[in-house]
């Protein structure tokens, strides 16, 4: 028999008078599930023929079924003779059930309803009375074997009064007997009094209880939690469409026992205990309440350094306060430490659980659990030997809070195990009563009602006669627009329009003729709380009061008297086919109304439910339906909840995140992910766990070949460290810009991560020789000491000269373990993952004399992504990768990138015992994403006008929520589906999760599947896949979908994980190919690009080369470049051969751009001039020039365009050389090439291309060499940079693109202390030398050395001070690292 959601399995079967129960092992795949949660509709239970197949168990001869569902129904027919049997049977099981699921101490399954008096049930009506509530039993055939109602209808209800309060494990129900009338689904309430009637809910959101499907067998659903109350009421919503309503049913339980008080507003109790018994930094508090109150103090207990624990009800929400006078608070309010449960004043038991162990603190409010960490340290707190319940007693306290008594009723109050209600009752004298107080609860005999939809209303008539319009009520809401009132006006033909908008309340009086007279008041009125109305409207006045306060009065315009038209209209209007002059120009109601008074005189409801006053349309009378949809908050994130009636909303403005529940991050999760979306360096948020808990955070990303994760901290200067000793030692902590979990994030996803870390020693050791103890050390990340000092694996004690073996003193394994009397220093890259970051250096070893010490620590480097490239290959439709159960109950969300070429095959699966999820490519140019939460099953796919079966990489990403369903692919535009309302909303999956296909092994994926993660956890594919048969680690064939990202002429190619761009043929640099390659051509300077020196080597020539000259005759070429200068003439580009033919591209003297080619040396040159503008006007030009033959295409700046024909010739015959800037030799050119060539280019040239040549490539980047001369003044620069940009700043910012430097690029201190030494005697030689030399400036020189002298002085004072020469040293050596920093910050 299939069981709901995690059910056991039962069969039951009877032979003759023996009855046989065979209970087999549940099947338990996922632990600790609540059973609270075990109520949604078994899959099936639409259709009666499959959920009977699936679930029955024959029992012979007698043919008895029993369905049996875990937190679902159990559908037992019983025959008239085995009723008893039966029933007895389930008596005996259901024990066993409940301590499975429950885990009670005590036996709570008895029938209730069967031993009732007929007048113990009740209904709205009977069709006769053989149809009576009180032939209702479960199982009975007396009368007309079951309750019917007079009509059909969802107004209806049947109720039982079960003598006193008692706890109710377990609901059954049964349609009547031997017909066609049963319910198929319903709503169960409860109350205490009879009235104020409450909904029991599944899964805080699920509405009704499946019902039968027959007549005869019977639906038995376990409650989870369990209901105290006196009243049960069913209401039918559903009944089988070919009978009517019936229903026959029995209740399960046990007496509830409960010590109430019942405290006035005024009056508490005040409980004084031994302070032998009591342990300071334990308590255990736990007590139920019930008010119509909003405010009021629950418990109170403090201290005399302002030590107190506080729970109090405010708004309809508690708070729970633990606070130590350590901690400091404003005296104006009380600090919030813990908020839980809303709309609390409902006038319904909540129960409260508090749990206190040091600093621990559990909270719980009904089902809702927080745990936390109380403010201050208070693991100690100094609190008096008393505590207070409902108030604060003794006004001299010191309570700088205001506080308000509580109202209501308080039942099983314990402290730390005593019954405090208990010992009042006995008057033990622990316990002071102050103010009257009851120990029973009164019940308030108000009856609220539910405006369930825009369409409900609720139709009052005024008898009073009297010329006034008035009207009092209370209403609670979440919505910010609905109609409260409508009054029609008699002799005015008008009307009182009484209505919210925008939270605020607004009386409009309207009559023809006339402008309407509108009264505003209120704000925020949509916020869950009860709010009282009061209206007036009597000669030719109008006011409105709200929660007491009169906003305005308002006079008519006229002397008419006002006279009511007869009906009042609360929450909406009837169809206008009613005849009713009602306007609702906002839409209706939606929420609670209650004490409703027109005329001075209460208006009774319950006549109204009874319809024999009044009229109404979609109500609940008796009960407010109200929800708080924001408890729990499913907004993630920090996003802001907010709600109407229906749904909630959440405000996810500067969270980093996205989507209907501020689930999905906006930012990638690593630099490499950046990268491969054609970023460049810069800064960027991360979010490493993508949809995780933990926040994004800023870092740089160094864009290289590779993607670079620079992460900063507080500790990169060099800091100085003197008299420490291990009794005293010196500790630094380094404080990054992210958080420890973030870091440790970053680090993990990473391929390989570093530190630089610098110790700079003067007699300071790293290691005891003696003895061998760390003198100093490191901690990271794992919080564990480490005495290794480079490398990437953890050697201890060793240094990375220790590891190269060049330390200075061989004996050692670090060069400070020497312990000279100079400076020297061990530099070391770590670079084992585990252990970074550095979170802190600890040095002991610099109290003895002349003994210092300094260090330096790098930022965090990471380099790569290696779960963005984590893929493996599936071969065959029956091979699939399996993981752990995927766990996303409320919120789940999948994304991976796929290429195939087959056209249609699984993604991912996994089930559950009726719930699953599934994507799949169900067609070559559709990805399907199907799911299941227990409202049966839905689907959203996607189309694309392309097949996804091209063998391209394409991205999918899927979430669901308790709000929505979404599928994205690509960037299509997202498919989504919304959830349906008040469904069910927990994914509970048990089985494995399958990859590439599904547990059948059919329908399976061929092809590719990267970067697969669910809920931000990426799944390690390739590791998986080295131990499964049909499926191979990792997947080629990157450029096919990445090659787009290499530009200007790169070339994609292939790595084992991901791709490069091979930047040699292109005049740009960079990971893609689009970092222009420029450079600042000074006055005179030139770059040279020799193909060959003569004619004759012509042969040997390398690849560039013989693409120009040789055997090969050069008809075609393609030239590219920018530039920017101001000087005229001026020789942008020249190419010449042996043959005295050339190609120039000039600047004449009067601004305008030539391009003259020569290619026949008896002719002259053909010139194309371009003179619409001057080109030396310092801005940046674009030149494009594609010759083929004689036809000589040109573009400028993307704009001006031009086709030439050339007559001198079509080839270009043994090319030379190419020249940028000036032409150092005589040349047989025309005129104006001379003198450009002989003026040269000052200015800036920028990504130069001649066909395959890039010669700015070849002269600043030194790859490999090449035949470039260069003279005068050439450097690398930016042409994209404003005029004045200094160039070696400029160079410098580009150095840093290379973040990790070399290891040798630091000399050691005592070097540079040599080098300093060297560079003052050669001044000194200099000094002497210009003093022999030169008499005519004595004075002058003099004044020089005297400066020196001073300066030479001083240097020498500051070498006697170690912290001055190391300040000194250090500067020279980290001139980089000092650029780095500037431009971090």
């Amino acid at each position: 028999m299939l069981v709901r959601k995690d059910a056991e399995r039962f069969s039951v079967s009877s032979q003759g008078c023996g009855v046989c129960v065979c209970v087999c092992e549940r099947e338990r795949e996922r632990e600790g599930r609540g059973g609270g949660r075990e109520t949604k509709r078994p899959r099936g239970a639409e259709n009666p023929d499959r959920a009977g197949r699936e679930t029955e168990s024959r029992t012979g001869a007698l043919g008895e079924q029993i369905k049996i569902f875990w937190g679902s129904p159990i559908n037992v027919n019983m025959g008239s003779v085995t009723g008893a049997v039966l029933k007895t049977l389930l008596l005996l099981s259901t024990p066993n059930w409940n301590r499975v699921l429950a885990g009670n101490s005590h036996d709570c399954d008895d029938p209730l309803v069967s031993a009732l008096s007929p007048a113990s049930f009740s209904s709205s009506s009977e069709l006769s009375s053989s149809h009576g509530p009180g032939f209702a039993r479960l199982n009975r055939r007396d009368g007309a074997g079951g309750w019917s109602p007079l009509v059909s209808n969802k107004h209806q209800w049947l109720q039982i009064d079960l003598g006193e309060r008692m706890e109710i494990t377990a609901v059954a129900t049964q349609g009547g007997y031997g017909s066609s009338n049963w319910v198929t689904s319903y709503l169960l309430m409860f109350s205490d009094s009879g009235r104020n009637w409450k909904q029991y809910r599944q899964e805080d959101s699920i509405w009704g209880f499946s019902g039968n499907a027959n007549a005869d067998s019977v639906v038995y659903y376990r409650l989870q939690p369990s209901i105290k109350a006196r009243f049960l009421r069913f209401i039918p919503l559903e009944w089988n469409p070919k009978g009517r309503i019936g229903m026959r049913i029995e209740v399960f339980g046990c007496a509830y026992r409960s010590e109430v008080v019942d405290l006035d507003g005024k009056s508490c109790l005040l409980y004084r205990f031994d302070q032998k018994s009591l342990s300071p930094i334990k308590d255990i508090i736990s007590l139920k309440f019930k008010t119509m109150q909003s405010d009021g103090i629950l418990l109170h207990r403090e201290g005399q350094n302002g030590d107190h624990i506080t729970l109090e009800l405010r708004r309809g929400k508690l708070f729970l306060v633990i606070n130590s006078g350590e901690a400091k608070l404003p005296s104006t309010h009380v600090p919030i430490s813990l908020t839980l449960g809303s709309l609390l004043d409902d006038q319904h038991w909540h129960s409260v659980l508090i749990q206190r162990l040091g600093k621990q603190v559990n909270f719980t409010v009904d089902e809702h659990r927080r745990r936390f960490h109380a403010q201050g340290e208070f693991s100690y707190l100094h609190l008096d030997y008393e505590i207070s319940f409902g108030g604060i007693p003794a006004p001299g306290k010191s309570v700088s809070f205001p506080h308000k008594h509580f109202h209501g009723c308080l039942e099983n109050l314990y402290y730390n195990g005593v019954d405090v209600i208990d010992l009042a009752k006995q008057q033990n004298p622990q316990i002071i009563i102050m103010g009257n107080v009851l120990f029973s609860c009164s019940e308030p005999q108000s009856v609220p009602v539910t405006f369930l939809s825009p369409r409900s209303y609720l139709a009052l008539p005024d008898s009073s006669g009297e010329d006034e319009v008035s009207a009092t009520f209370q209403f609670r809401t979440w919505n910010k627009e609905g109609l409260l009132l409508f009054s029609e006006l008699q002799l005015l033909s008008g009307g009182l329009l009484l209505f919210l908008n925008d939270g605020k309340l607004k009386l409009n009086l309207y009559h023809p003729g006339k402008l309407p007279s509108d009264i505003t008041a209120g704000v925020g009125l949509n916020d869950g709380q009860w709010h009282s109305i009061s209206l007036s409207a009597k000669r030719s006045y109008l006011s409105v009061a709200v929660d007491g306060q009169v906003a305005s009065a308002s006079p008519f315009l006229g002397p008419e008297q006002l006279y009511s038209g007869g009906t009042y209209y609360f929450g909406g209007c009837p169809d206008n086919s009613f005849g009713s002059k009602c306007k609702s120009p906002l839409g209706g109601f939606q929420g609670c109304m209650r004490l409703i008074s027109i005329s001075h005189k209460m208006v009774d409801l319950i006549s109204v439910q009874q319809e024999s006053l009044g009229n109404f349309s979609d109500l609940q009378i008796d009960s407010c339906g109200i929800t708080d949809r924001c408890l729990p908050n499913y907004c993630e994130h920090g996003g802001q909840c907010s709600q109407s009636w229906d749904t909630f909303h959440c405000n996810c403005t500067n969270t980093g995140y996205r989507g209907a529940t501020c689930h999905n991050s906006i930012y990638e999760q690593s630099c490499e992910a950046y990268k491969h979306r054609g970023n460049t360096s810069g800064f960027y948020y991360i979010d490493a766990d993508g949809s995780g808990p933990l926040e994004p955070f800023l870092l740089y990303c160094n864009m290289t070949e590779t993607a670079w994760t620079i992460i900063q901290h507080n500790g990169s200067d060099v800091t100085r460290v003197r008299n420490t000793n291990p009794e005293n030692p010196y500790a630094g902590l380094f404080e990054y810009v992210a958080s420890m979990e973030q870091l440790q994030a970053t680090v993990n996803r990473a391929e390989h991560c570093e530190q630089e870390l610098t110790y700079y020693c003067k007699k300071s050791r790293l290691v005891n020789k003696e003895d061998g103890t760390p003198l100093s050390w490191w901690v990271g990340r794992t919080n564990e000491t480490q005495t290794y000092w480079g490398g990437s694996l953890p050697d201890p004690q060793k240094c990375t000269c220790g590891l190269e073996g060049n330390c200075i003193d061989s004996q050692y394994y670090c060069n400070c373990d020497a312990d000279r009397n100079e400076w020297t220093n061990d530099t070391g890259f770590l670079s084992y993952k585990e252990h970074l970051p550095v979170t802190k250096i600890v040095i002991t070893d610099t109290g003895r004399p002349h003994s210092a010490a300094a260090y330096k620590l790098g930022p965090l480097l990471c380099r790569g992504d290696r779960l963005f490239w984590n893929s493996a290959s599936f071969n065959t439709e029956a091979s699939y990768l399996h993981f752990p159960t995927f766990h996303g109950e409320l919120s789940a969300d999948v994304s991976f990138f796929f290429k195939t070429t087959a056209s249609s095959g699984v993604f991912l699966e996994n089930l559950g015992i009726t719930d699953f999820i599934r994507i799949e490519l169900r067609s070559p140019a559709v990805v399907a994403f199907s799911f299941d939460v227990g409202n049966g099953p839905f689907e959203i796919s996607v189309q694309s006008p392309t097949p996804f079966s091209d063998n391209q990489w394409h991205h999918i990403r899927v979430e669901r929520n308790t709000k929505e369903a979404s599928v994205q692919v690509d960037q299509l535009s997202p498919r989504t589906q919304p959830a349906p309302a008040d469904g069910h909303v927990l994914l509970q999956l048990n089985s494995q999760l399958f990859v590439g296909g599904t547990a059948t092994r059919q329908r399976g994926f061929l092809g590719c599947i990267r970067s697969l993660q669910l809920n931000g956890m990426a799944l390690d594919l390739e590791e998986r896949a080295k131990v499964t048969p049909g499926v191979e680690p990792g997947c080629r064939g990157h450029c096919s979908s990445y090659g787009r990202l290499c530009h200007n002429g790169g070339k994609c190619r292939e790595k084992p994980s991901g791709f490069s761009c091979d930047c040699t043929s292109s005049a740009f640099t960079g990971p893609f190919c689009s970092d222009e390659i420029s450079a600042y051509f000074g006055s005179g300077s030139s770059v040279i690009y020799n193909f060959q020196e003569n004619y004759s080597l012509s042969k040997n020539s390398s690849f560039h080369a013989a693409s120009f000259h040789g055997d090969m005759r050069l008809s075609r070429e393609t030239i590219k470049f920018s530039f920017r200068t101001t000087r005229t003439p001026s020789l942008l580009l020249y190419v010449n051969s042996f043959y005295k033919e050339y190609l120039s591209v000039i600047i004449a003297k009067n601004g305008s751009l030539q391009i003259r080619y020569k290619l026949n040396r008896y002719q002259e040159p053909d010139v194309v001039n371009f003179d619409f503008k001057n080109m030396a006007d310092g801005q940046l030009h674009h030149i494009k020039i594609n010759r083929e033959e004689a036809v000589v295409f040109v573009e400028i700046d993307e704009k001006a365009r031009r086709q030439v024909h050339l007559a001198s010739g079509t080839e270009l015959s043994a090319v030379r050389s190419l020249v940028l800037g000036r032409i150092l030799e005589h040349s047989d050119v025309d005129q104006e090439t001379a003198l450009a060539g002989a003026q040269g280019f000052l200015g800036c040239l920028s990504a130069v291309q001649v066909s395959h040549v890039v010669p700015l490539k070849a002269a600043l980047h030194h790859s490999r060499p090449a035949p470039i001369t260069i003279s005068g003044h050439v450097t690398e620069s930016s042409c994209v940079a404003q005029a004045g940009t200094d160039a070696t700043s400029r160079e410098r910012t580009h150095s840093f693109a290379d973040h990790s430097g070399t290891r040798d690029d630091r000399e050691p201190v005592t070097n540079t202390i040599k080098s300093d030494s060297a560079v003052i005697g050669g001044l000194i030689a200099v000094v002497i030398f210009i003093l022999l030399c030169i008499a005519a400036i004595a004075v002058c020189i003099y004044q020089q050395k005297r400066l020196y002298r001073r300066n030479e002085a001083k240097r020498s004072e500051n070498v006697a001070s170690a912290e001055a020469v190391l300040k000194s040293e250090l500067n020279i050596q980290n001139a980089v690292s000092e650029n780095q920093k500037e431009y971090f910050f």
